[in-house]
């Protein structure tokens, strides 16, 4: 058997108020790993492949949350340790290369290659940093090779696209001086979704309007100083940081969840690029009337319930914003695995002053506060929730809500239904 095998799956605008103290934890942590980024990830970059170099633990761990089919052809595999390289009995390195030169011999469309890190490779001190620039020199104007760490030491599976992206950013190309100002969406968005932001903005009048990533490698955009870019996700820090070092600029707004939320996301846009007040409510009146009446049947269900989010995301935060403000549910604490200060202020400054706002995460004393709260909607981890439901706990996963489509005005009333939905089904079989 080869030490090292590839196993490709089977199948308003005003300056935000300054919160008080945040609730810091350390403990236990309960989260998946950064690997899980590749589920979505590999669905958007369309002529990308994500090569994990870990054990066999994380190819069933990917397989099993891609569920993919008997006879699909995924954009991702695992290159598995095995025991001769723990015992150095091979050289990883030479390994690592065969199995690339094979993978893309049989994959000539792979334009983009990820060598993603997890924790065995790092419990190993394999430098997948050094790996991609050999790989890259080697097959040089075929594919570009790539890094980045999925291990879930210290991490969260968002994180996976953060460092994913953060990898990309030295690649992109750079905007010529004098250029006119560049829109970026930042974050992997369904196509449906990221289609209709693009729509609108054309009909706002912004006609350079960029994806990050793109769907194709080769379609990357540009940045620099002529960059202005949206977060379309929470948990972008590291690629926010990596674009301000290129000069971009971040647009502070709210994150598009909801008819408010999406409202002020867009309203940034327009503002930075000098588009007219009565022009912007006109374009967005539509898309934001038919937001507010999908939520409206939720509202009655929802307004008055008490929620308590357990860290899992990073999406924690605005979605409690979201209920909070506009359908009226109580977030009684909204735990976050980090808080990102100046990404997060305008969501804070929505939220209601005695709201506890908790970072990091200890387990044993969260579940504490949950039973101590008994609140009436619960967001927490896949671990987590059927315990608490055995102890009469409603619970709403937390992941479900990474994977669903629920940006912008048309995924309004869906987002407000996944809250919802628990609460029914809770009703249904009470007896």
């Amino acid at each position: 058997m080869n030490a090292l095998t590839l196993a490709v799956p089977a199948g308003s605008d005003c300056a935000p108020a300054v919160r008080g103290a945040v609730l810091r934890e350390r403990g236990q942590r309960e989260v998946f790993c950064g690997l899980t980024g590749i589920i979505w990830l590999h669905r958007k970059v369309q002529d990308a492949f994500f090569l994990v170099v870990g054990s066999r633990t994380c190819a069933h761990l990917l397989q099993s949350a891609a569920g993919v089919m008997v006879f699909a052809e995924p954009r991702f595999g695992t290159a598995i340790i095995e025991e001769r390289d723990l015992a150095g009995m091979v050289d990883c390195n030479a390994e690592l290369d065969r199995v690339v030169d094979r993978l893309l011999a049989r994959r000539p469309d792979i334009k983009l290659l990820f060598l993603v890190g997890s924790c065995p490779s790092e419990v190993i001190k394999l430098d997948l940093s050094r790996a991609a620039q050999r790989l890259s020199v080697k097959h040089s104007g075929a594919t570009r090779v790539l890094n980045y760490s999925g291990s879930g030491i210290e991490t969260t599976f968002t994180e996976g696209e953060d460092a994913c992206l953060a990898a990309l950013v030295p690649e992109l190309a750079a905007t010529a001086p004098g250029d006119a100002l560049e829109l970026m969406i930042v974050g992997a968005l369904p196509d449906v979704v990221e289609d209709q932001f693009l729509r609108l903005f054309a009909q706002l009048g912004i006609a350079r309007v960029h994806s990050f990533p793109a769907r194709r490698a080769g379609a990357m955009p540009p940045a620099g100083p002529n960059t202005r870019f949206l977060l379309a996700q929470p948990f972008l820090g590291e690629t926010a940081r990596a674009l301000e070092d290129r000069g971009a600029v971040r647009l502070d707004a709210l994150f598009p969840f909801g008819a408010e939320g999406t409202s002020a996301w867009l309203h940034a846009a327009a503002v930075a690029f000098g588009i007219d007040e009565m022009h912007f409510r006109t374009v967005i009146a539509p898309g934001r009337e038919r937001a507010k009446r999908a939520i409206a049947h939720a509202r009655e269900q929802l307004g008055g319930k008490s929620i308590f989010f357990l860290p899992d995301s990073q999406l924690e935060l605005p979605l409690a914003r979201f209920l909070a403000q506009e359908l009226g549910m109580v977030p009684l604490e909204v735990g976050t695995p980090y808080l990102h200060r100046a990404h997060m202020a305008r969501e804070l400054a929505l939220l209601p002053a005695e709201t506890v706002i908790s970072e990091g995460q200890d387990v044993d004393r969260q579940l504490d506060r949950v039973r101590a709260a008994r609140p009436d909607l619960t967001v927490c981890g896949l671990g987590l929730a059927n315990p608490l439901e055995a102890e009469g706990l409603t619970t709403k996963w937390a992941i479900e809500l990474v994977f669903s489509p629920i940006h912008g005005f048309d995924q309004a009333g869906d987002l407000a239904d996944l809250f919802a939905r628990p609460l029914r089904r809770r009703d249904v079989l009470k007896v």
